[in-house]
């Protein structure tokens, strides 16, 4: 087996822990973060190469094994990812002082589409296969634009708030971007997956659990009815959680909020004091067409003061706090910043290299 072959192995195994501190492991993801389409050939003309193969695949097996062979091979990739790295600025042509500001006119955020965020889904199953009167199709026009328009909106935010905390890292001296799009590969020289994250809801309610004795909605349950305070138990729980704290508020009652709210802190301190916790909990509990075990950098979002959560996408464009937070890690990191991660995930072991950026508000 040639090297290609066996990096290209562990690299289809999703086993990226294989590439940590490995020369030769690291030059075959960033031949391959070149081997794509316009820049392989740019690559050779800036560096004086020429290869045989005229293939893309055939073209990345080739660079590689003569790279192999050169003392210089690193310096010339990360040449090239940097220079590379700068024109995808200029190609996107955002004005991103403009773009933060617009950030701030998306005042509401739900989801057109169905629970999967998939609108094609959500129009087949609720209008197109369940309407067969034209008429009645013609009065759900209103209901089908607003769904639409959720649906972009909050993608476009997203997708804009992704590529502004994305650019944080890209401009910062120390990362290599791998511009060539590798999947679970966002920057070098640890090959590192950037996973911007909410603090997750269900870690959140299993540390209020441990605190209080109960998860969040039975113990404001049980806190009602000893004053007196119901929600209707058809009602999804963050409603019932709405109108509970609503009511709780209402009837001056903040010391039963307070309490809880402190129970949350808690959480994040915990979760803030102990990552590895939180790292290993994240890799363990992911959904499973997203899984993966590659090094990951999560940055964790929290915000303190809203118990239900429900306004927490706001924090994707608070770059006031997030943005001082990526600086400071950056500066700082070295090769003992990302820690070791042992998780299961369906019976199987891995391990990952990760590190966690918390922005708390």
């Amino acid at each position: 087996m040639t090297n290609f072959e066996k990096w290209d192995k562990e690299f289809r195994a999703q086993n990226l822990y294989a590439f940590n501190n490995n020369y030769n492991a690291l030059l075959w993801l960033k031949v391959r973060a070149v081997c794509r389409g316009k820049q392989i050939n740019q690559f050779l003309i800036d560096n004086n190469l020429k290869l045989k193969s005229t293939k893309i695949s055939d073209q990345n097996v080739e660079l590689f094994e003569l790279l192999e062979q050169r003392n210089d091979s690193m310096q010339m990739l990360d040449n090239y990812l940097q220079s590379k790295n700068h024109e995808w600025y200029a190609a996107k042509g955002v004005n991103e002082t403009k773009l933060k500001e617009d950030l701030y006119k998306v005042q509401y955020y739900t989801w057109g589409g169905n629970q999967n965020n998939s609108l094609d889904k959500h129009l087949v199953s609720r209008y197109i296969k369940v309407i067969s009167n034209y008429e009645e199709l013609v009065d759900k026009q209103g209901e089908i634009s607003i769904n639409a328009w959720n649906y972009v909106q909050n993608s476009w935010y997203n997708n804009r708030t992704s590529y502004l905390i994305e650019s944080l890292f890209k401009r910062h001296p120390k990362v290599v971007s791998a511009v060539g799009e590798i999947k679970s590969v966002d920057f070098f020289d640890y090959p590192i997956d950037l996973k911007v994250t909410f603090f997750p809801k269900q870690y959140l309610e299993e540390k209020i659990k441990e605190r209080l004795g109960k998860g969040v909605l039975p113990w404001l349950k049980s806190k009602g009815r000893e004053i007196g305070i119901t929600s209707n138990s058809a009602d999804s729980v963050n409603q019932q959680i709405y109108t509970l704290t609503e009511k709780l508020h209402e009837q001056n009652h903040d010391s039963i909020h307070n309490c809880l709210n402190e129970a949350k802190c808690e959480a994040i301190r915990y979760a803030q004091n102990n990552p590895i916790d939180l790292m290993t909990w994240l890799y363990a509990n992911q959904g499973e067409m997203r899984f993966g075990a590659e090094n990951r950098l999560f940055i964790v979002l929290a915000e303190t003061t809203d118990l239900n959560q429900s306004w927490k996408w706001k924090m994707k464009r608070a770059f006031s706090l997030i943005e001082p937070k990526v600086k400071t890690y950056l500066d700082a990191f070295s090769s003992q910043s990302l820690k070791k991660i042992d998780f299961t995930y369906k019976r199987q072991n891995y391990t990952s290299l990760a590190d966690i950026i918390f922005v708390v508000k």
